[in-house]
């Protein structure tokens, strides 16, 4: 049965981050196709509080031909009130940090992404039908039990960073560069399993081996303290004070000067669900050197470098490769802006609304309707979406995932999100965090 509405819920609402922007186009996407949709949050930033509604708004009552669409990043007292409601739900699976990837650096984290792993299998019994911005997140998916899941990647725009450059950032990334050293560049969350200290490993080494005049900047504010701390420490103790940037929040405007000023973007991270910024590296033509965790094959896809090891020598030896080969390099830059294309606003909302129509098909099928359990009678699974991750998964047994290590991106997502994409303490509008 076709709802009515489909509203959807999230622990908390930053509004720019990851999730907080994928959110806000699912429910532009949806009332343009005919249904009412809102967005309840536990908890909004003041600056976007005006964009979504309280949960507390949500009526007691069941509502008639009406779904919830929870946004799954992290453990949330949120989504016990939503399994505790009786209509039928969806879930946009986002991904959620293994606990051990965190737990040595926030061991505060561990209670809250242990409850999400929990929740996450609750779900499974209780919602009809599991959205998923990877196969990666959509064979976590199934591996509890989910039994209709899809493919489709977040909604954002790679466009929406094409603003004005923070002229004085941009200054200082010249300044840099004009000694002739390569900028390398790192968008995210400061956070273990973002594995910024393999990224300053592998930076020493090309430093000590290549160029001697490089620099590293690290976009990104910090889960805790005790992480951002050590690195700091990391980067005292080699030497490279001068030759490392760790940004700390920044504005787009920042940001954008840093993607337009970088000369590579390198990732090491252990964990993606999905990773943003990873697109907007490639739009702004930046070639990409990424190791192959989790998500990060499917996202990049023949857009960038993908490794399968990266250890410093490794990684160090592969950024040279794409500096001194302007071939390479060129090749790089070109496939990457056709990937970014991938994902463009226009073609993701194509994407979510057949989405949207096969998880309605599924509905009609399994007798889905206005209020009652969504849990659907029908075993189905999922298939890889390739290169394009954003594709409605077929009804096939699913892949096992190859990399169990890795993990989502979002900012505000506290220790999960899908660029990342939850239950976090947000970033600031117009600036950037973990994404």
């Amino acid at each position: 049965m076709r709802p009515a509405a489909i509203h959807q819920v999230v622990p908390s609402f930053a509004g720019r981050d990851a999730i907080g922007t994928h959110t806000l186009h699912t429910r532009d996407l949806l009332r343009s196709l005919g249904f009412a949709s809102d967005i309840y949050a536990g908890g909004s930033l003041p600056e976007v509080s005006h964009l979504a509604r309280s949960l507390d708004d949500l009526p007691d009552r069941p509502m008639d031909r009406t779904w919830l669409l929870f946004h799954h990043s992290s453990g949330s007292p949120v989504a016990d009130r939503v399994l505790a409601r009786s209509e039928p739900i969806l879930v946009d699976y986002h991904n959620i940090t293994p606990p051990a990837l965190i737990d040595r650096w926030a061991p505060w984290v561990r209670d809250e992404v242990e409850l999400g792993r929990r929740q996450l299998a609750a779900f499974a019994d209780r919602a009809f039908f599991g959205l998923a911005d990877s196969a990666y997140n959509q064979q976590e998916l199934i591996d509890v039990g989910f039994r209709h899941t899809a493919v489709v990647a977040p909604l954002f725009d790679p466009t929406a960073t094409d603003v004005a450059a923070d002229e004085a950032v941009a200054a200082e990334v010249r300044s840099r560069q004009a000694g002739g050293g390569a900028v390398w560049l790192f968008v995210g969350r400061v956070s273990p399993h973002k594995a910024q200290h393999d990224l300053i490993k592998a930076f020493a080494c090309y430093r000590e081996w290549f160029d001697p005049e490089a620099t590293l900047v690290l976009a990104g504010t910090g889960m805790g303290t005790e992480y951002p701390r050590a690195l700091d420490r990391f980067v005292r103790r080699t030497g490279l004070e001068r030759a490392v940037v760790i940004t700390g929040l920044v504005t787009d405007a920042a940001l954008v000067a840093y993607y337009r000023g970088a000369d590579v973007f390198v990732c090491a991270s252990d964990h993606e669900g999905f990773c943003v910024p990873l697109v907007e590296a490639m739009h702004h033509a930046l070639p990409v050197v990424a190791y192959g965790a989790a998500a990060v094959p499917e996202t990049v896809g023949s857009g960038g470098l993908v490794l399968a090891d990266k250890s410093p020598a490794v990684l160090a030896a592969s950024v040279d490769r794409v500096m001194t080969d302007a071939t390479l390099r060129r090749r790089l830059v070109d496939a990457g802006l056709r990937r970014a294309e991938d994902f463009s606003l226009a073609r993701g909302r194509q994407r979510w609304a057949a989405a949207i129509e096969e998880v309605v098909a599924v509905a009609g099928r399994s007798g889905t309707g206005g209020t009652g359990s969504g849990r659907s009678a029908n075993a189905v699974g999922t298939a890889a979406s390739g290169e394009d991750s954003g594709t409605v998964a077929e009804a096939r047994p699913g892949p096992g995932a190859a990399d169990r290590a890795g993990v989502a991106d979002g900012s505000g997502a506290g220790a999960g999100g899908a660029d990342g994409s939850g239950g976090g303490d947000g970033a600031a509008a117009g600036a950037v965090d973990a994404r």
